[in-house]
């Protein structure tokens, strides 16, 4: 199989188990991903595969994405990612349509998207700092306190959790169980929450570590 596919999430909702319980489960919409390239190690020093997910107007376009897409005899492609295979078959072609069939028989995915962003945030809301006393008197209630020594090494020491932009960051969830596949409208179910908001393109592959 593949190593893996491009998605866009589409919500949460409630699955129910055998023994009856109630599971939280993430919707997306799998595929259809068509291959836009097969790199090879000999020509591009690396193997990999790279697919397109959902097209793009023309109009929209660039001409080297045009351009590129004509290699495979198909439109340019709103999200377009690669994934890296040392072992990629040679049954795969340029062109050739991908769809949520390949997770058959898949337990676990691990899942790649883009946070929520929430803005500038302060180190109770983006770190879970407790405050100060919340009492009168105190000038200090949501505030991080002391951030460094006062004489050795006399500096706020890197990776110091401060306040700042909070969200809108890479982040992969791992070992997510697959629920359910709908082959007919390409959909995957998996156990649990996965990165973004509604709408938002991510991407599935094969678990590695389950």
């Amino acid at each position: 199989m593949p190593v893996g596919l491009l998605g866009k999430k589409l919500g949460m909702t409630q699955l129910y188990n055998e023994q009856g319980a109630v599971v939280p489960a993430t919707v997306i919409r799998t595929g259809p991903c068509s291959i836009l390239q097969i790199k090879t190690r000999e020509k591009d020093g690396y193997s990999s595969i790279q697919v397109g997910f959902e097209d793009k107007k023309k109009e929209r376009a660039t001409k080297a994405e045009i351009g590129h897409c004509l290699n495979a005899k198909i439109g340019p492609k709103k999200f377009v990612r690669e994934f890296r295979n040392d072992n990629m078959s040679a049954n795969y072609q340029p062109g050739q349509v991908l769809t949520v069939d390949v997770f058959e028989g898949i337990d676990k995915v691990d899942i790649i998207g883009t946070s929520k962003g929430k803005g500038f945030a302060g180190v109770i809301k983006r770190w879970g700092f407790s405050g100060g006393p919340a009492t009168h008197g105190c000038t200090n209630h949501r505030g991080p306190g002391s951030i460094g020594a006062g004489t050795n090494p006399g500096r706020v020491i890197k990776g110091k959790k401060m306040p700042g932009r909070m969200g809108g960051v890479r982040n992969t969830v791992r070992n997510l169980k697959v629920v359910k596949i709908d082959k007919n409208e390409n959909l995957l179910i998996v156990k649990g929450a996965v990165p973004g908001p509604n709408g938002r393109y991510i991407i599935i592959r094969e678990s590695k570590y389950s």
